[in-house]
């Protein structure tokens, strides 16, 4: 997620050896602008401009995500942490390498090198990539029902289960490291993951934790039109926190209870603040695709990507990239792919790319694997749903979003919120969830059972991890690897 590149649906790809010319979907093109497709779709690589970009190319690019609701899909993504049986610790990235490996033989996957090094695998549209500390990241393929993707997720975990196992290697479902600090977490070999650590402790006290020690759980759902993706992301933003109390499942560090339900979500709030958060500019009258790129276009850049190599451009924006001013390639023009690659370095709680990520959930056992994009798709894929979300947070100010966003990871359901608790708010939420999924006619509303407890008692995931290390446990982590392994 921390900068991944995952492409979604836009491009078709040419299986002849030579490359030939290709057009945005649903854009046209300033001046003939075009996309040269090789026939094998590197990670990096895939987009070259052949004139100097403008604003409004960036903007066409968002737009080009519209589709029909006929064609609106379904993406999740998941990290996991790995660790080795008996000694709990960390895997290092040589075990990591025969681990992928042995799923591209096993299961048919299509290694991804960086150098020397495998560092991913693909296998149609799904890619399973590394994060900085080793976190195992599936990103899905984009589908039609939910069923589709529980049953993804099932067969992923199926796989890594029946590879990792033989190495005495097991995954954790959780959302914060619950045992080990930064010294002992294995650094990953890309070049991108050396340019972000070397930054992020510049800009925030949290940044290195966030790349080394958490992972989520994200879903990635479409817009038909720039007015609806306006709505989806103004809902998705309002009910973020929500989503992060529902899911809030990382309540330990270095073998303590740390004070929050969603360290993970805490660990957000100072990373990095030009570049994540709430974005009250979403809520403007005047907002639309092109707000988002001008906004993008003043995130400080991370890298440009040239001849295999990952250039640092910390600290320079998009903006001045576009006028040829980055020092370290003087004169050099940006094209669509680093836009591209660009905007998978904003973490916002929703990001716009093509599509909408909803990014707000810690990672967690495979049934809230299935949920999240349970709740999501039953608010944001049915208008009547999205609607009521809309009708609810209509009056809530940009104060109180932020409230909810700063106190949720430690409060949870709990916080208080209005004349109330944010635990009765949640209720409506799921209920409109629930409803949504009901008139999508798939039967979708069970994989919301996993947050039917959790709506009902108003206890969280991380409630009950911690309830378990005051009892069971003994005031011990070391059961968690059980609890939750995949």
């Amino acid at each position: 997620m921390r900068g991944s590149l995952v492409v979604f649906s836009s491009l078709t790809w040419n299986t002849e050896k030579t490359p030939r010319i290709s057009q945005l979907s649903g854009a046209r093109c300033k001046r003939g602008f075009r996309l040269i497709v090789p026939a094998s779709p590197p990670i990096e690589d895939s987009v070259i401009g052949t004139e100097p970009l403008t604003k409004e190319d960036l903007v066409k690019y968002l737009s080009s995500g519209c589709k029909p609701k006929e064609k609106w899909r379904i993406g999740t993504e998941h990290e996991k942490f790995g660790f080795k049986f008996g000694s709990l610790r960390p895997v290092e990235y040589e075990q990591i390498a025969d681990l992928l490996n042995g799923l591209s033989e096993r299961f048919d996957w299509e290694k991804i090198m960086e150098g020397d090094h495998i560092i991913g695998l693909k296998q149609g549209k799904q890619s399973i990539s590394l994060e900085p500390g080793g976190q195992f990241e599936l990103s899905g393929a984009p589908l039609e029902t939910l069923h589709q993707t529980c049953a993804e997720v099932n067969s992923h975990l199926y796989q890594v289960k029946a590879v990792a196992e033989e190495m005495g290697i097991g995954f954790l479902g959780i959302g914060f490291q619950p045992k080990w600090g930064l010294k002992d977490i294995p650094v990953m070999p890309k070049g991108r993951y050396e340019i972000m650590r070397n930054y992020m402790p510049k800009v925030g006290s949290l940044g290195l934790d966030m790349m080394f020690r958490t992972c989520t759980v994200q879903v990635n759902l479409d817009f038909s039109s720039e007015s609806d993706m306006i709505r989806k992301f103004r809902a998705g933003l309002a009910l973020q926190p929500i989503a992060t109390a529902l899911f809030a499942n990382s309540p330990f560090t270095e073998g303590k209870p740390n004070g929050y339900l969603s360290m993970r979500s805490r660990i957000w709030s100072d990373t990095d603040n030009n570049r994540t958060g709430m974005l009250p500019f979403v809520f403007d009258d005047s907002f639309g695709f092109e707000q988002y790129v001008g906004y993008a276009l003043d995130v400080p850049m991370y890298f440009v990507y040239r001849n295999k190599k990952y250039i640092d451009c910390t600290g320079m924006s998009f903006r001045d990239f576009m006028v040829g001013k980055l020092p370290p390639i003087p004169g050099d023009l940006p094209t669509l792919n680093d836009w591209e690659n660009h905007l998978t370095t904003i973490f916002p709680e929703v990001r716009l790319k093509r599509y909408l990520e909803m990014r707000g959930a810690d990672g967690g056992p495979w049934r809230r694997l299935c949920a999240l994009p349970a709740f999501w798709v039953g608010l944001l894929y049915d208008e009547v749903s999205l609607q009521n979300v809309l009708d609810m947070t209509a009056d809530w100010t940009p104060e109180e979003r932020q409230m909810l966003r700063n106190k949720v990871p430690e409060m949870g359901l709990k916080t208080p919120f209005r004349d109330g608790l944010l635990w009765h708010v949640v209720e409506d939420v799921v209920k409109f969830a629930k409803d949504g999924l009901e008139r999508r006619g798939y039967k979708e509303a069970g994989f919301l059972n996993a947050l039917t407890e959790v709506v009902k008692t108003g206890v969280t995931p991380a409630e009950k991890l911690l309830e378990l290390y005051d009892g069971k446990w003994e005031q011990s982590v070391d059961p968690v690897f059980e609890e939750l392994l995949y």
